[in-house]
């Protein structure tokens, strides 16, 4: 991998955590398995999904962008969490 590539990987990683940290944030305050708590979840994946294919990376990336993107819906519904007590 050339170092161009890493660094578009590094920002595609970045855009996949990143834009799930608020939609995770937001995630907690909704019932689980509501309309709403959907949309929060699943909202970011066409994007990600037109950055890869921007960016030029395969399908082989999609578990990477996934876990990034796991980890920030994670991390923001826990700092929801931790902000309300």
């Amino acid at each position: 991998m050339q170092p161009n590539q890493i660094l578009l990987l590094v920002i595609l990683l970045f855009f996949s955590f990143g834009s799930n940290l608020p939609l995770g944030y937001f995630r907690e305050t909704s019932r689980k398995f509501s309309l709403r708590w959907f949309i929060l979840i699943h909202v970011s994946i066409p994007f990600i999904i037109a950055l890869r294919t921007v960016l030029g990376f395969s399908w082989y990336w999609i578990p990477l962008t996934l876990a990034g993107a796991v980890m920030g819906q994670v991390l923001g519904g826990r700092i929801r969490r931790r902000t309300l007590g």
